[in-house]
């Protein structure tokens, strides 16, 4: 079987420089990649000045609001709370959230940050796919502390022949923590193995950094892309990544 991933960075429902809003804008932009799961990061659960200030704002969090009908599994974990609201990573999914739990990998007070990991059921027979969804911080040193945790984390819940994807935004520039990732726990990037290099996706209008990222391991990767928001519907800062997966098909056992 195969199945589509995305992963985005939706700014918090607003535009580059945060000139305005475009949650709905977002909404559809999402919808028309159909993919099976989705990773989002700085989702807004709630943030009651701009719901008092827009007219058009959502009626419900921001995860539920873009899963409407397509995906009816979601999952969300909270991060940073603060006076008028809270924003977190959420999991999109059309197949069953079996488990998931959020996990604080803050580096320090002023900067917020969690690793939402979600065990989903993709088809009757299959072990769960772990998935695990980041945001890291934005300073070299925190986010190699973050990076150690979600590795330990892995290494800790996720059994070693499980199907498991990593994706967000992980600040990454440099690539330290890539190659991380892909010794200590024997992932790979996808759009490194498709394309010879991880995608640039900040900034959405003229991408120099590799920040938003798709790991994967005992997954095969089909293909890659990456869906930027061109000026005429500049939405996030962040373009969004996509990655279409095959199963590979369980060896029998000879006897």
């Amino acid at each position: 079987m195969q199945f589509t991933v995305a992963t985005y960075n939706i700014h918090k429902g607003f535009s580059h420089l945060t000139r305005r809003m475009v949650i709905h804008e977002l909404k559809e932009k999402l919808h028309g990649l159909s993919a099976d799961l989705v990773f989002l990061q700085e989702v807004l659960g709630a943030h009651r000045r701009h719901a008092g200030r827009y007219h058009d704002w959502p009626g419900k969090p921001q995860h539920e609001f873009i899963a409407d009908t397509m995906w009816r599994e979601v999952a969300y974990g909270r991060n940073a709370v603060y006076r008028h609201g809270h924003h977190g990573n959420a999991v999109l999914s059309r197949y069953p959230i079996v488990g998931h739990e959020n996990e604080d990998i803050s580096a320090h007070a002023f900067e917020s940050r969690g690793l939402l990991h979600c065990e989903i059921r993709i088809a009757d027979r299959a072990p769960p796919l772990h998935c695990i969804n980041v945001h890291l911080g934005l300073f070299e040193r925190g986010r190699q502390r973050q990076i150690r945790a979600m590795v330990d984390r892995i290494r800790d819940t996720v059994p070693r022949d499980a199907p498991m994807i990593i994706a967000g935004d992980f600040n990454d520039w440099r690539r330290k923590g890539d190659r991380t990732l892909t010794d200590a726990l024997g992932v790979y990037e996808v759009f490194e193995e498709v394309k010879g290099r991880p995608a640039r996706t900040f900034p959405s209008v003229l991408p120099v950094f590799r920040l938003d990222r798709i790991y994967a391991r005992g997954l095969n990767v089909v293909d890659a892309h990456v869906h930027y928001a061109f000026p005429s519907g500049r939405m996030s800062d962040h373009a969004a990544l996509a990655a279409t997966f095959e199963v590979p098909r369980r060896r029998r056992a000879s006897g």
